[in-house]
């Protein structure tokens, strides 16, 4: 294993003093090797009353400055983002797990939406539109909201919060964030520099806090009616509760939960091209994406190659040290996920799958599994799970029908590719009565989306939209205004109400 002091690491991030040698709290643990890397103070009840409060106090200031202003100071954090991204890459990788590659681009990802947040702080447009009424004006416009609630996953533990919190910022909203308990240290040291721009900016109290690793902190900001919105990434079951808390309150939730997400291989399709995006899709991040690949679907006459080359390319995949160059796959996040990989594959050869490559624990320290490929079928309720771990489902079909219907047939509906050079099944793969999934891509695979594009799904995915067009409503109340610059006072509807005597027209 690379070696790493991780106490001078946390000491240039700024974080060292915070969390070493803490008397109480929980571990932070590097999956690569199974032992602590550092000890945080868990949040008690009275940190959670002090943030909340301090962000419900930070929006009535902060929703007054001008939104280029606003994102201004998204700007300067972004700028202060790229001066951390090697450090930051590093931390994410020990926490995590990710490779130094993945760890360093999930930062450029938080640098990516701090530009395009940027951007976005000039263009909270409203709509101007004609009144029925003569002399009227009528427009909608839209304010900032209030102080959002973001929980996140152990997986992006930096991206998904500034998904969330840099637009919210721009859009006039305080934010109070609750990471995973399984890398609060990267959540400590962003927190960190987050602050220390927003302090420059006089607006302390916008990015807020609570590191914990009690359950009962997600759902207290679930019930937090001081909290209008509240942006939950996890699993389908969490966010069905979630979704049913926060809607008691009549808040509004932002799921981003469980992926299922296939890739369809056609007949005519590029097989050097779908090989390489395949392996990523259900390699990277050692299966640990929402977006990873976990079902593939092939045309018959093209099983065996596909089989073939998948076979080939998995037995080059080098698993060791995240840190260290040349490894492609780092460890899964804990024992209870190597667990699960474990189950996962037991079920499936209990079930009569065929187990092409891996399924195996890697012995030694940390929590490294085989990539693994099985042959399965679409109906299996384990295929209809997701299990975060690289374990990639093969499934036959004979005509592109039976491919869609494969396609759609899960709970989730997250990410889905298809890989064709045929231009009208392409199209067709696209539109309406194609796949049902929130993103939908045609040769290439179903991971690594851009800002660009709104990122989310449908069904148990849970309907939210991060990034991208129009992602931004989320984070403010719209209002429509009208206004009478004439002498009369009609109704809308052509309606007459008038007291005996008097008549609409005031004139």
């Amino acid at each position: 294993m690379k070696t790493i002091d991780t106490t001078e690491l946390l000491d240039r991030l700024g974080i060292a003093g915070g969390v070493a040698g803490a008397d109480e709290g929980f571990v932070s643990e590097n999956p690569a090797t199974g032992r602590p890397l550092a000890r945080i103070r868990r949040a008690a009840s009275a940190d959670y009353e002090a943030v909340v409060a301090a962000a419900q106090a930070a929006f009535l200031k902060w929703r007054e400055v001008p939104a280029p202003r606003r994102g201004e100071m998204i700007r300067c954090l972004g700028e202060q983002l790229r001066r951390h991204k090697d450090l930051l890459g590093t931390l994410i990788s020990l926490e995590t797990g990710k490779i130094k590659a993945e760890g360093d681009g999930e930062v450029q990802e938080t640098i990516d939406i701090a530009d395009f947040a940027v951007g976005l702080s000039r263009q909270l447009y409203g709509s101007t539109m004609h009144s029925e009424r003569a002399r009227h004006r009528m427009f909608e416009q839209w304010h900032p909201l209030g102080p959002v609630g973001i929980v996140t996953a152990f997986n992006f533990p930096a991206a998904v919060w500034a998904w969330n919190a840099f637009i919210a910022a721009v859009c006039g909203d305080t934010t109070v964030w609750k990471p995973s308990s399984k890398a609060p240290l990267t959540a400590l040291a962003i927190h960190r520099l987050a602050g220390e721009v927003a302090r420059q900016h006089d607006a302390p109290d916008v990015f807020g806090l609570i590191v914990s690793d009690d359950a009962v902190v997600g759902e207290r900001l679930a019930g937090d009616a001081r909290l209008p919105l509240l942006s939950f990434t996890g699993s389908s079951a969490v966010g069905r509760r979630v979704a049913s808390t926060v809607a008691t309150r009549f808040g509004r939730s932002l799921l981003e939960c469980s992926g299922n997400n296939a890739v369809i291989v056609d007949e005519s399709a590029d097989l050097d091209l779908a090989t390489r995006a395949i392996v990523f899709g259900a390699v990277g991040t050692a299966g640990q994406r929402c977006t990873s690949t976990r079902r593939l679907i092939v045309h018959e006459s093209r099983y065996p190659e596909v089989v073939r080359r998948l076979r080939a390319a998995y037995g080059q995949v080098c698993i060791d040290d995240p840190l260290s160059e040349g490894t492609l796959m780092g460890p899964l996040i804990d024992a209870a996920a190597r667990d699960a990989f474990v189950a996962a594959v037991a079920e499936a050869r209990a079930c009569g799958g065929e187990l092409l490559f891996g399924g195996g624990v890697l012995a030694g320290p940390g929590y490294f599994v085989q990539p693994t490929l099985i042959a399965a079928e679409n109906h299996w309720p384990l295929v209809q799970r997701e299990t975060f771990a690289p374990i990639l489902y093969l499934m036959r079909y004979r005509d592109f029908d039976q491919a869609l219907a494969m396609q759609n047939a899960v709970p989730q509906g997250l990410s889905s590719a298809l890989f064709t050079l045929d231009l009208r099944r392409a199209e067709r793969f696209l539109a309406a009565t194609g796949s049902d999934c929130g993103i939908a891509n045609v040769n290439l695979g179903t991971s690594g989306a851009e800002i660009g594009g709104a990122f989310g799904g449908e069904k148990e995915t849970g309907g939210g939209r991060e990034a991208g067009s129009e992602a931004w409503k989320a984070y403010m109340r719209r209002q429509t205004n009208t206004i009478n610059w004439g002498n009369d006072l009609p109704l809308a509807q052509g309606i007459e109400f008038s007291p005996r005597g008097q008549s609409n027209d005031q004139r």
